[in-house]
């Protein structure tokens, strides 16, 4: 079990979710705002494939967030290594029927005490289009500034646009040390 508040809960992704995970990622405006690895249109056989491989992972970096037992999105990290070995890369989506309502905000709340506590990780970031700036305010919420701007940087629906890089610094005396 993951952390948890009263109505929202973080925990891996399972088969059964499946059916849920892809009615979610099948929408074009997710997917707008999120990599081109996340297939579209997004399929069951799609949502298997994924909850197969990051079953994998040890220890787990990607996901459910359920708000009253149901799941309405996901959340992961990217661990990285050689000298970036103390940086995670965060992203999530949430569906679009539960945008405006905050879930996103504490579900990268709950998340970062997770990263923290299992990765020890230094920095944490996210890459964020320069259109999603309701990402950038949840990033901004949970503590994360802007680093910087990647000026044409991403190839999004045929369109050249920049990314920003939002930073959260750890305790770097701490994750040194481990």
């Amino acid at each position: 079990m993951l952390h948890k508040t009263k109505q929202m809960e973080l925990r891996p992704w399972r088969k059964q979710d499946a059916q849920a995970l892809a009615v979610i990622a099948n929408n074009r405006n997710i997917w707008n705002n999120v990599r081109d690895r996340l297939p579209n249109p997004y399929t069951v056989m799609d949502a298997l494939e994924w909850i197969g491989h990051i079953g994998q992972q040890k220890p787990i970096q990607n996901f459910a967030i359920l708000v009253n037992g149901i799941v309405v999105g996901n959340i992961g990290a990217v661990l990285y290594d050689d000298v970036y070995k103390k940086t995670v890369e965060i992203g999530y989506f949430v569906g679009e029927s539960h945008w405006g309502k905050g879930i996103a905000t504490k579900a990268v709340a709950l998340f970062l005490a997770y990263v923290e506590q299992q990765f020890n990780p230094i920095r944490i970031y996210a890459g964020v289009f320069d259109h999603n700036k309701a990402s950038m305010e949840v990033l901004r919420k949970n503590g994360f500034h802007l680093e910087s701007v990647k000026r044409k940087a991403v190839i999004k629906n045929g369109q050249v646009l920049d990314e920003q890089v939002w930073v959260r610094l750890v305790n770097i005396t701490t994750a040194i040390k481990s």
